[in-house]
């Protein structure tokens, strides 16, 4: 089964239903190795529209990645592998949508080779209040190699995060969701969280597997303060099922990176009692 929908997943292109859902989205996801090689998930935002698609194949994103963040000047005119997500809480929709970037005039295109919807599993239903540009990032990141003991308790109060995986062929961005405490800190440099039954398409357990590079996003939702973990991460199969561990080789926090403000979360039915 999980061979039969990743296969129609590469050999489907942009839809109209998939456009029009692009195209009203705040915000994009994006995953990438960065000049030394290490992974990294990052936070796009921008008014609707400011991701769509420009064809069957194609998406541009206006703006680009901002100056302060991990991942910016990455994207090259000789193609970058990235993969993104877009997700709204609003209706626990999302699409992955993975491919090649390069620069453009108003930031960059993506070439698309992997186009696909997931199931809402897992995601928390939040409303957008609107944006604060007032209270936009400044730049002022703050760089580490282990999490501080206020980050520390952020991860333990996660209801979601993202991860980046790569693998030779691809990159990919992937949605974690869970009550508050399905991620541990384990110590100050390592993580681990249950990997809970999904879509079936294993492309992030099977980019670990393959590789083990990984970025960690998660997202303040109420003041737009963003946490990004590049490190190694792994799979382990015992009696509480699959668990991924992560160990941090690097940080960054950012306040305010996103100036969009969302709700407290509903809950999504799915979602297994932490342990």
């Amino acid at each position: 089964m999980g061979a039969r929908v990743r296969d129609l997943a590469e050999r489907t292109g942009i839809r109209p239903v998939a456009a029009a859902f692009l195209e009203a989205q705040p915000m994009l996801m994006i995953g990438a190795a960065d000049h030394a090689g290490r992974v990294w998930g990052s936070l796009l935002t921008g008014p609707p529209g400011f991701t769509r698609a420009t064809g069957p194949h194609t998406v541009s994103v206006a703006g680009g990645v901002p100056a302060y963040d991990p991942l910016a000047g990455v994207i090259t005119p000789d193609g970058t592998p990235v993969g993104t997500l877009a997700l709204d809480p609003r209706t626990r929709r999302r699409l992955r949508l993975n491919g090649t970037a390069r620069p453009s005039v108003r930031g960059f295109t993506i070439e698309a080779e992997q186009v696909f919807a997931n199931c809402p599993k897992y995601l928390q239903k939040r409303e957008w209040y609107g944006s604060d540009p007032a209270r936009s990032a400044t730049g002022a990141v703050r760089h580490g190699e282990v999490l501080t003991p206020d980050q520390v308790r952020r991860v333990r109060a996660a209801d979601t995060f993202f991860v980046a995986s790569v693998a030779p062929d691809r990159v990919d961005t992937s949605h974690r969701g869970g009550n508050p405490g399905f991620v541990r800190v384990d110590a100050p440099r390592e993580l681990s969280w249950r990997d809970y039954p999904g879509n079936a398409m294993f492309l992030t357990l099977g980019n670990l597997e393959a590789d083990g590079r990984a970025g960690l996003l998660f997202l303040d939702w109420e003041t737009g303060t963003t946490l990004q973990l590049s490190g190694l991460a792994h799979t382990e199969y015992g009696p509480e099922g699959r668990v991924t561990r992560f160990r941090i080789e690097r940080t960054a926090e950012t306040p305010a990176a996103s100036p969009l403000r969302w709700s407290p979360p509903e809950y999504s039915p799915a979602n297994p009692t932490a342990a």
